[in-house]
């Protein structure tokens, strides 16, 4: 499987910097299933939604991180990280930049997730949003995966007390 990681490495720089830009389109990059034999990269998402408990009417700030763990290998589009090439010394976890989170929420007493939002992780791989609280409930964001990264997902449960005045 390292031969072919290095082959595709490879094949990339000897192509130039015009399929390296093309390659990183989200269209290719977020696509989970383009490459069945290669393992992904794991990866952590940090979840959380606030304030706790929260006030009906008034807005819940829904926020995170994504990391993927430097001493595993992975690639992301043509650009091979091999042992954490990019990773900071003694850094144990890299952030992902432009991968997208999905968040949903669950009511409590409910068995359907609702989709609320799709967001993108930032250059430093944070990701933020705010919502009305409505009611209490499980709110989830979830990372489906990337190409050779594996998928992730957080959960934090909200109480919505009281009304807005």
């Amino acid at each position: 499987m390292k031969m072919r990681r290095l082959a595709a490495g490879l094949a990339a720089a000897a192509l130039g910097a015009t399929l390296v830009a093309t390659a990183a389109s989200p269209a290719l990059a977020d696509d989970p299933g383009l490459d069945p034999d290669v393992a992904g990269g794991h990866t952590s998402l940090q979840f959380d939604a606030g304030p706790e408990p929260a006030w009906r009417g008034r807005p819940i700030t829904l926020s995170g991180k994504l990391s993927v763990q430097c001493d595993e290998d992975y690639i992301s589009g043509f650009v091979s990280v091999l042992h954490a090439d990019y990773c900071k010394d003694q850094e144990r976890w890299h952030r992902l930049s432009s991968k997208r989170i999905t968040i949903l929420f669950q009511p409590d007493g409910s068995g359907r997730w609702e989709y609320v939002d799709t967001l993108r992780t930032s250059g430093s791989g944070y990701f933020s949003t705010k919502v009305p609280a409505r009611t209490s409930g499980t709110w989830r964001a979830v990372f489906r995966g990337a190409r050779w990264l594996a998928p992730s997902e957080g959960k934090d449960w909200v109480k919505v007390v009281g009304r807005h005045r």
